[in-house]
């Protein structure tokens, strides 16, 4: 089944849906405009349940099959927009400043919509599909509100599936590996406090600034000689904030940064590593040394059977798919449901684009319908009639 007729059809309706969504980004979890539309059109293609409020704004509509009674699975997109201010110069442009969806999110709702309408038309399988719309995903927390408030066990979910678009691959195909395709993501902010004093008298002083930049070049030594050099292990130092005057040495500076790892176990080294190199550093200092350290989420990880499964899927809908993509170091909420559920997490092009979480990122609305026949294809296979 490649293309769906009915997908390609659709394709002017659904790409003005999604420029509506592009025009008014949301964040978090404090979503009204988009929740309200993303609603109204389920109702509207008549989905036998739509639950509003799932993880507090989160949405999930049922729509059962008219084959007979079998499994339940879901499918989930991602709703939520960034903090970015927005440079394509596009028509459609945000119109809420300082917002901006920049990681295409816009489109995957869109995508998902879509497969709504046509699965409500023809039901052409067994059991039910679950649609997860969820907001949150920008900030690590919304799978793990929806699971929290039993995402899967109030719709009977057995397995779980999720899309992302991605840069710098061609439109509308499609690509996906197993194991680990996106990376565990930590943050943390490093407190230090010192002595503060006269620029003039820097031996009257503990100098957090000093300390502080000991620390962040001793915090590199963890990736380059503590991991395994094919190990896929980042910390990256983000932010800096310190000082008031050019003659003044302050007291405290605090210092955020991130950690990646495509294994549990290198991501839990870090956490340990840090702790051990702020402890040493404060020792060898004098000065006093604070860590607020999150693992937000884990690897996104694809079993095997799931990922060969999602990709002759993926191969029916586009006739090739990138069955080994590189795996990716940022982060996905989404590897919260994969650890609850089988299920698997593919990638779809959207071709020679500016970068995910880029001011001039748009999402290309081609894509649009090899994203509804993929969905539709894969809940068709899923529960196919024995």
């Amino acid at each position: 089944m490649p293309i769906l007729n009915r997908a390609s059809e659709m394709q002017q309706d659904a790409a003005g849906w999604r420029r509506l969504l592009h025009e008014q980004p949301e964040i978090g979890f404090d979503l009204p405009r988009t929740t309200a539309f993303v609603a109204e059109k389920l109702r509207a293609f008549g989905c036998d349940e739509v639950v509003t409020g799932v993880g507090r704004t989160g949405i999930v509509a049922v729509i059962r099959g008219r084959l007979g009674e079998g499994p339940a699975i879901g499918l989930r997109a991602d709703m939520d927009a960034l903090p970015i201010v927005e440079e394509t110069g596009k028509p459609y442009a945000s119109k809420s400043p300082g917002h901006m969806h920049a990681c295409g999110h816009d489109g995957h709702t869109t995508m998902l919509l879509g497969a709504a309408q046509y699965l409500a038309e023809t039901r052409n399988f067994v059991g039910s599909v679950a649609l997860i719309f969820q907001p949150a995903e920008e900030i690590g927390s919304g799978a793990r509100a929806m699971l929290d408030d039993g995402l899967m066990e109030r719709f009977g979910i057995e397995r779980v599936y999720g899309m992302h678009n991605m840069p710098g691959i061609p439109t509308g195909q499609f690509a996906v590996c197993a194991g680990p395709i996106m990376a565990a993501v930590a943050k943390f902010t490093i407190r230090i406090k010192g002595r503060g004093g006269h620029a003039a008298r820097p031996h009257t002083t503990i100098d957090p600034i000093v300390t502080g930049t000991q620390l962040i070049d001793a915090l590199q030594s963890i990736v380059a000689r503590n991991a395994d050099p094919v190990a896929s292990l980042v910390v990256t130092i983000t932010r800096v904030i310190a000082g008031t005057a050019y003659n003044i040495i302050p007291e405290t500076i605090e210092i955020w940064g991130t950690t990646r790892a495509l294994d549990m176990d290198n991501a839990a080294m870090a956490e340990r590593r840090i702790g051990e190199v702020c402890a040493g550093i404060a020792k060898a200092t004098g000065a006093e040394i604070e860590i607020d350290y999150s693992q937000a989420h884990p690897v996104t990880f694809n079993r095997a059977e799931e990922a060969d499964f999602v990709a002759q899927v993926a191969q029916e809908v586009a006739g090739t798919v990138d069955r080994a993509v590189r795996s990716v170091m940022a982060g996905e909420d989404f590897s919260h449901m994969l650890t609850v559920r089988p299920g698997a997490f593919i990638f779809i092009g959207n071709g020679d684009s500016a970068g995910l979480h880029h001011p001039a990122y748009d999402f290309d609305d081609e894509a649009i319908p090899a994203g509804v026949s993929y969905w539709v294809r894969l809940v068709e296979t899923a529960l196919a009639s024995r």
